[in-house]
């Protein structure tokens, strides 16, 4: 697998970016002011991910995504790290990452990668996404936010 920044002019992956963020909307927005990252496997896109500097020394995991045909593989992982030794090789002092109160699988991979839960904005989905988000049978109603010292 090869782990690459987008090239100039080539076209994010939105099919798997609207994977960990249903609003095509909020995703075009911090495309455009992040760093997208693919995940390559026999040059084809497998996974995704968007950092987002968001005040000194602090950068931001906005969006972590792998194929459904890939989830289980570790890539997953391999992405989250990834995006860590980018953001701690930038000078990067900290590095955040949030996800829905119902993203079970998530909140443990990232607590796996060494983030810890510094906080949550409740009602966060509620706000900001016009339709209701269900996963594993709960209501994503509040951003879990996380964070990593580097």
């Amino acid at each position: 697998m090869n782990i690459r920044k987008l090239k100039q002019g080539e076209q994010p992956p939105m099919e798997l970016l609207l994977l960990a963020d249903p609003s095509e909307a909020i995703v075009k927005e911090y495309i455009t002011r992040g760093e997208c990252i693919v995940a390559e496997l026999e040059e084809r896109i497998i996974g995704v991910y968007v950092l987002l500097p968001t005040r000194p020394e602090t950068i931001e995991l906005v969006n972590v995504a792998v194929s459904v045909e890939h989830h289980g593989k570790g890539i997953g992982r391999q992405l989250v790290m990834d995006a860590v030794e980018s953001a701690r090789s930038k000078g990067y002092k900290t590095i955040e990452i949030g996800t829905g109160n119902s993203s079970i699988g998530q909140l443990a991979l990232y607590q796996k990668c060494g983030f810890r839960i510094v906080g949550v904005d409740q009602d966060f989905f509620i706000k900001h996404y016009p339709e209701a988000i269900y996963e594993n049978g709960i209501q994503c109603r509040d951003m879990v936010r996380l964070a990593q010292d580097l």
